[in-house]
C-alpha cells in the first residue's frame, strides 16, 4: 500500500511541474479541494470530453446533447428530492476536532481487509505459480472465506441503517469496529448527523427582494425538465438519451484524495428515456456498453470492477457503479442506475405540467422510465494519469518518466523539434508545423538539447516527436519518434502525415460493442 501512496504523491507532484493542474488560488496559500487544469491539463481534459462525446452522442442516432444552466428554479431541487434526502452522514472526533463521512470511514475499514486478501492472494500466487486458481483459492482458503464473511456482514449493517435512517446505528457499526481517527489515533467520536450537500446562494438586487437558489449538485435535473422540449424539437422516439457534460457542485465535508472529491466538478451523464417494463433491459445493454468504452481505452481490464448497489437511491430499482483501481483502492468512477420514472413524475407533479409520451407504435401516452449512466470527468482524468504514469528502467541504465496516455487523447500528438536554432532547421520546423497543425495538436520547440526535449514529450506524454536535421534540408525525410518503443526512423515528409494519421486514427479506438 505504502508504494501505491507513494506513486500517487508522485502523480500530483508531476500534474503541477508538468502543467496539468495546480492548486486553486496558489499564491494566497489554495482554496481546499479545488484545482485549476493548466495548459496539459485543459488538453486532456476536451479529449477526454470530445471522445466520450463521439462515442456517446455522434455516434448513436437516438442521443442528442444539452447543455442546461447551473442555475435551475429551486422547485427543482424539491421535485427531485435533493432538499429533503441529499445529505451525507458526519461525524467528529472529539480529540483531533476533524470531520468525517461515516460510511467513508467504514468503506475504507473494509478497504483494509480487502487489501489483506488481496495479500493473500499475491502470496498464494508466488507459492503455486501457473496452477494458481484465484476464485477457487478466494472459495476455499479459511482466512480470505473469514475476512469476506466479515466485509458482507459489515456492508449489509452499514447499508441497512443508512437506507433506515438509523444513525445511532451507524455510529455503533463504528465503534465496535474500533475504527480510530486517523489524526488523533482516538475513536472518542459524537454522534452521526446528516448535512445537506448543496450550496445554496441568492439571486436578486436587494436582500429583502432575493431568491433562494442552489448551485446545481448534478446536471441530471437539466435533462428531465427539458425532456418535452428535445423530444418534440429534435422528433426522437423512444427509445432515445439525451447527454450533458457540465460543472455540478456538492459541499463535500470530507473532500480528499486530489482531484478525486472536489467540491466543483464537472460530470459527463446519459439519460436514455425507455418504455415502462423495458427498463431493466437497457440497464443491462449500457452496463455492458459502458464498461467496454472504458477497456477501449486500453487499460488492463483487472483494473475495473463492477460494484452492484445493494442500498438503492430512493429513484431507482437497479444501480452499479464501475470502479476502478487507483493507488488509494478501487472506487467508483461511473454510475450506472435504473431511475424508473421517479424524475419525470416527480416534476410533473410540482410543476403542473403533463410530461408524457405518446408512443405510436402501442398507441398510448405514459412517463417514460430512465437509465443513467454518469461519468465523472475529473475521476476520468485521474484514472488516465494514475494508469499512464510510468518510472522506465531503459537498457542504457537510465530511467525516463513517461505518460503513456492513449494516443487519442495526449494532450500534445506531435513535438516539432529543429535538431539546432540554426542552418535553416528552425525555417524548415516552422513550415512542417504550419503543414500539420490543423489536423494535430502540435508544439514547436528548439531549447535544450534534443534528448532532454525527447524527455519533456515523455513527460506530457507526447506521442510522435518529429526532427528536422541537415538532411531533412536535402532529402526531405525526418526522424519519427516513437513514445513508446523510442525507436526512431527515417520518414519521407510526404508519408509521415499518413503515418501519423493511421495511428491516430478514432475508429482504432471505438471499435467496441456499443
Amino acid at each position: 500500500m505504502a508504494n501505491y501512496e507513494e506513486i500517487f504523491k508522485k502523480v500530483v507532484s508531476h500534474c503541477k511541474e508538468y502543467g496539468f493542474i495546480f492548486q486553486s488560488s496558489e499564491i494566497y496559500d489554495g482554496l481546499a479541494a479545488a484545482y485549476d487544469y493548466g495548459p496539459n491539463g485543459v488538453e486532456l481534459k476536451n479529449n477526454i470530453k470530445d471522445y466520450w462525446w463521439k462515442s456517446m452522442v455522434n455516434m448513436h442516432e437516438n442521443i442528442v446533447g444539452l447543455d442546461s444552466a447551473i442555475f435551475m428554479h429551486p422547485k427543482t431541487w424539491k421535485a427531485s428530492g435533493h432538499i429533503d434526502a441529499f445529505n451525507d452522514p458526519l461525524i467528529d472526533n472529539k480529540d483531533s476536532k476533524k470531520r468525517y463521512r461515516a460510511d467513508v470511514l467504514v468503506e475504507d475499514y473494509i478497504a483494509k481487509i480487502e487489501a489483506k486478501i488481496t495479500k493473500d492472494c499475491d502470496k498464494a500466487a508466488k507459492r503455486f505459480g501457473e496452477k494458481f486458481n484465484k476464485e477457487e483459492f478466494t472459495s476455499t482458503n479459511g482466512r480470505v472465506v473469514e475476512r469476506k464473511k466479515k466485509i458482507d456482514l459489515i456492508n449489509k449493517r452499514l447499508n441497512t441503517s443508512l437506507s433506515l435512517g438509523d444513525l445511532k446505528a451507524v455510529k455503533l457499526l463504528i465503534e465496535e469496529l474500533e475504527i480510530k481517527c486517523p489524526i488523533s489515533g482516538t475513536n472518542n467520536w459524537t454522534d452521526v448527523r446528516q448535512f445537506n450537500l448543496m450550496f445554496k446562494t441568492q439571486v436578486g438586487a436587494t436582500t429583502d427582494g432575493a431568491t433562494d437558489l442552489y448551485l446545481r449538485p448534478e446536471t441530471a435535473q437539466g435533462i428531465f425538465v427539458n425532456f418535452l422540449n428535445i423530444q418534440k424539437t429534435s422528433r426522437m422516439k423512444i427509445p432515445f438519451g439525451i447527454a450533458q457534460v457540465g460543472k455540478a457542485f456538492r459541499n463535500e465535508i470530507v473532500a480528499r484524495q486530489f482531484i478525486f472529491r472536489m467540491r466543483e466538478f464537472e460530470q459527463m451523464e446519459m439519460q436514455f428515456f425507455v418504455r415502462p417494463g423495458e427498463e431493466i433491459k437497457w440497464y443491462n445493454y449500457w452496463r455492458e456498453s459502458r464498461i467496454n468504452w472504458h477497456k477501449s481505452l486500453g487499460i488492463d481490464e483487472d483494473k475495473y470492477r463492477f460494484h452492484d448497489h445493494e442500498k438503492l437511491a430512493h429513484y431507482a430499482n437497479a444501480a452499479t457503479d464501475i470502479e476502478f483501481k487507483f493507488p488509494f483502492g478501487f472506487k467508483e468512477l461511473e454510475g450506472i442506475h435504473s431511475r424508473t420514472d421517479f424524475d419525470l413524475k416527480a416534476h410533473q407533479e410540482h410543476s403542473g405540467k403533463k410530461i408524457k409520451y405518446f408512443d405510436p407504435e402501442i398507441n398510448d401516452s405514459y412517463v417514460p422510465y430512465v437509465v443513467e449512466t454518469s461519468l465523472g470527468l475529473d475521476r476520468m482524468f485521474l484514472t488516465i494519469l494514475t494508469n499512464c504514469f510510468i518510472e522506465e528502467q531503459l537498457k542504457n541504465g537510465d530511467t525516463r518518466v513517461v505518460l503513456k496516455i492513449p494516443y487519442i487523447l495526449s494532450p500534445i500528438k506531435i513535438a516539432i523539434l529543429p535538431l539546432t536554432k540554426k542552418d535553416g532547421m528552425p525555417e524548415k520546423a516552422r513550415k512542417i508545423m504550419q503543414e500539420l497543425q490543423l489536423k494535430f495538436n502540435c508544439q514547436y520547440e528548439e531549447k535544450d538539447s534534443i534528448g532532454k526535449r525527447y524527455r519533456r514529450h515523455d513527460a506530457i506524454g507526447t506521442p510522435f516527436c518529429i526532427t528536422i536535421d541537415h538532411i531533412t534540408l536535402e532529402d526531405n525525410t525526418v526522424t519519427l519518434r516513437n513514445r513508446d518503443t523510442m525507436i526512431q526512423e527515417r520518414v519521407s515528409l510526404n508519408k509521415m502525415e499518413a503515418i501519423i494519421s493511421e495511428n491516430l486514427n478514432l475508429a482504432k479506438y471505438l471499435q467496441f460493442k456499443s
